[in-house]
């Protein structure tokens, strides 16, 4: 099983900043992604402009560290979710623990993955329309390039097939396709064994296209319960098309889920079932890498008291915070602060008030004390309910931990990335 190299980051580096970036100083110079790290710029010292989105890079990388063990120790390797912080510096890390591959979900998302170099790519879609398709061939020419997508019917396949004819791909490199098998009221995938073995048979059959193997996401289902039926679905299939000869000889067979509320599932059915031949086992969580301090949080307390697989020392911690000013306390027992729905996430929960800070009165923030919820936010305001004798004034800075990393980090150009002082230590640029 070949892993991947590391990214060209040397060009991300070089990359200029837009001046007007949100996050960035209101004088702050000419800057490159690299420079950032070197201002000696410290957020608790009012160096920065809140709101802002941080990254606290110890937890981060801690974090990464510890889906690498996770996943080694339970014969399975990871193609993260890249569309959760569609960040490169952060693809490197992932790849730097041994990451198998890349996810995305767009085509757009291949372009920033090819830019930057990275190897093996899994789109956890079925490409559509001729300018996405060609560009998945195109893709293809590219050195030492594998590029995985789904199909999850035979209408959908044959505008794979249609684009294999207007773009052969090089010989030995084919567009590998998982097959998807999905659920009732799901997203796509197929609905049956039978409908996904069809697409298998026809996709072993289509030049310039390779079955890669099997795949669903599970990510959606309401219990560990349920999850288990969809990805024993997966292991099934693989095994039937092992029986029938459908995978072509030196092409590793692949099953795969994708959810990061039930990633310990995917390893424990996998696991459970004998393949005809060594098969390539693969998580696709995202949002394990800075985990969040809702529903993640929650989903990783049942992993920890639930599972059966071997879980490595230590566990994920949230590692993205957004901060902000308490802006006004207008009301009795309520505050309102200067963040909104343009930079925290809310689908998955309100934002949850973690530490306080009071500029030049407090060597390093505390915990914040209880009874402090946010109950509403507007496009640029955050609201909190706060007991009669919160400490906070006018001034004061929180720090907020969020739910669903995806559509945080989806507000923010540029994240920063913080010692354990809040020192700035570099930048985190995203392309959505």
């Amino acid at each position: 099983m070949a892993l991947i190299p590391r990214l060209d980051l040397a060009a991300l580096d070089r990359q200029q900043l837009d001046p007007l970036t949100k996050g960035l100083p209101f004088d702050a110079p000419a800057l490159t992604v690299g420079e950032v790290g070197r201002q000696g710029w410290n957020v608790l010292k009012g160096d920065m402009p809140l709101p802002l989105a941080v990254i606290r890079q110890e937890v981060v990388r801690a974090n990464s560290r510890w889906m690498s063990a996770f996943t080694g120790e339970n014969d399975l390797v990871i193609a993260p979710h890249g569309k959760t912080t569609m960040s490169p510096a952060l693809f490197d890390l992932q790849v730097a623990d041994g990451a198998w591959a890349i996810t995305v979900a767009t085509v757009q998302q291949l372009s920033v993955c090819v830019r930057f170099g990275v190897k093996r790519v899994l789109i956890a879609n079925q490409p559509v329309g001729v300018k996405a398709i060609d560009a998945c061939f195109k893709a293809l020419q590219g050195d030492g390039f594998e590029l995985y997508c789904l199909a999850d019917g035979l209408p959908g396949l044959q505008l794979l097939a249609d684009g294999a004819r207007r773009n052969p791909p090089p010989k030995g490199n084919p567009l590998r396709v998982l097959v998807e098998i999905g659920f009732l009221g799901g997203r796509t995938g197929a609905r049956t064994r039978a409908e996904a073995m069809e697409v298998a048979r026809v996709v072993a059959s289509t030049p310039g296209l390779v079955l890669g193997g099997f795949e669903c996401f599970e990510g959606l289902l309401p219990t560990p319960e349920a999850a288990d039926g969809l990805i024993d679905d997966v292991a099934a299939l693989a095994v039937s098309a092992l029986a029938e000869g459908l995978f072509r000889d030196g092409q590793p067979v692949v099953v795969s889920a994708g959810g990061s509320a039930f990633f310990d599932r995917v390893g424990t059915r996998f696991n459970q079932v004998a393949f005809a031949r060594p098969v390539v086992k693969v998580l696709r969580s995202g949002c394990y890498l800075t985990h969040d301090s809702i529903s993640y949080a929650a989903a990783f307390e049942r992993i920890i008291s639930d599972t059966s697989l071997k879980l490595p020392q230590g566990r994920l911690e949230a590692a993205l915070e957004v901060w902000a000013y308490v802006q006004s306390r207008p009301e009795d027992g309520r505050t309102v602060l200067t963040m909104g729905k343009r930079d925290i996430s809310f689908d998955a929960g309100m934002p949850v008030p973690l530490r306080w800070f009071r500029p030049g009165n407090m060597t390093k923030p505390e915990t914040m004390p209880t009874g402090h919820t946010v109950v509403a936010l507007n496009d640029q305001h955050c609201h909190m309910t706060m007991p009669a004798d919160s400490p906070l004034e006018a001034g004061d800075m929180v720090a907020f931990g969020i739910g669903h990393p995806c559509t945080t980090f989806d507000k923010w150009q540029m994240l920063v990335l913080v010692d354990e002082d809040y020192g700035v230590t570099g930048a985190l640029k995203t392309f959505f």
